[in-house]
C-alpha cells in the first residue's frame, strides 16, 4: 500500500511561526511534524510514500530528500504555490499513488491510531477514520450508521481525523485543479460507499501555536507517541 501525506497548506493560523517554515517542518520536541507522520507509516509497513507540496514545500523537499534515512522511498508532487485543496491535491497526485486504494494523512495532526489495521481494511470509495468531536469542532462532520456507513445529516456526528483510505475511483470524474473533498464524499456517502470507524485514542490538530505547545508537553512527558 502507498502514502500520501498532505502537506501543501499554508498554516495561516500558526503565523508568524508559518511565514518562514512551512507548518510541516514546525518542531515538537526537537523533530518536524511530518517526521513523526513518516514514522508511523513506516512502522506501519508503508514505505511508499508520496508528500504534495505547495508554500515554502521546497523546505520540505530539502528537508526530507528521498526518504532513505526514514526507510523511506519519497515522491513529491508540486501544486504551485498556492495549492489544490485536498481532492485536489490527490487527483494530481493519482499517477505517484497507482490503481489500487492508498492511505492520506495529514502532515499535521497528531494521532495514536494503529495505521497497520488500515492495510488490510475493506474498502468501497473510502474509509475515514473520524474521532470525538474536540472543542474547535463541536459540531462534529460525518455521522456513523448501519455497517459503519457513513452520512452526513444525522444529529450525532463524529469529526474526520484527516486518516482515510481511498479508492482512486472516487476521483476518476473530478476535473483536474483545486477542489475541496468534503462535496466529493459527501456525494458518494448517498450511495453509501463511504464507510468509517471511530477511534477512542488520542488525536490533535496541531492547527494553534497552542496546540502545538501542547503536543510538545505531552511528547516531552511520554504522554502519547504521534500516530
Amino acid at each position: 500500500m502507498k502514502a500520501m501525506i498532505l502537506a501543501a497548506g499554508r498554516g495561516e493560523r500558526l503565523r508568524p511561526l508559518t511565514d518562514s517554515t512551512p507548518k510541516p517542518l514546525l518542531k515538537a520536541n526537537n523533530k518536524a511534524l511530518i517526521e513523526y507522520t513518516i514514522e508511523a507509516l513506516v512502522k506501519a509497513g508503508i514505505v511508499d510514500i508520496v508528500i504534495n507540496l505547495a508554500y515554502l514545500g521546497e523546505q520540505i523537499e530539502a528537508y526530507l530528500g528521498n526518504g532513505s534515512r526514514y526507510q523511506a522511498n519519497i515522491q513529491y508532487s508540486h501544486e504551485g504555490e498556492s495549492g489544490l485543496e485536498t481532492a485536489g491535491g490527490i487527483k494530481k497526485a493519482l499517477p505517484l499513488l497507482g490503481s489500487e486504494p492508498f492511505l492520506v494523512i495529514n502532515a499535521d495532526i497528531a494521532c495514536d491510531f494503529p495505521l497497520q489495521t488500515l492495510t488490510h481494511q475493506q474498502v468501497k470509495l473510502a474509509h475515514l477514520v473520524l474521532i470525538k468531536n474536540p472543542r474547535h469542532n463541536p459540531a462534529g462532520d460525518f455521522a456513523i450508521s448501519t455497517n459503519h456507513h457513513l452520512n452526513s445529516f444525522d444529529d450525532i456526528k463524529f469529526t474526520f481525523s484527516g486518516i482515510g483510505l481511498y479508492r482512486p475511483e472516487l476521483f476518476a470524474n473530478l476535473k483536474p485543479g483545486k477542489s475541496a473533498l468534503a462535496p466529493l464524499l459527501k456525494a458518494a456517502m448517498t450511495n453509501q460507499q463511504i464507510t468509517g470507524a471511530l477511534h477512542d485514542g488520542f488525536w490533535m490538530d496541531i492547527g494553534t501555536e497552542e496546540r502545538l505547545n501542547a503536543l510538545e508537553h505531552a511528547l516531552i512527558n511520554n504522554q502519547v507517541s504521534k500516530n
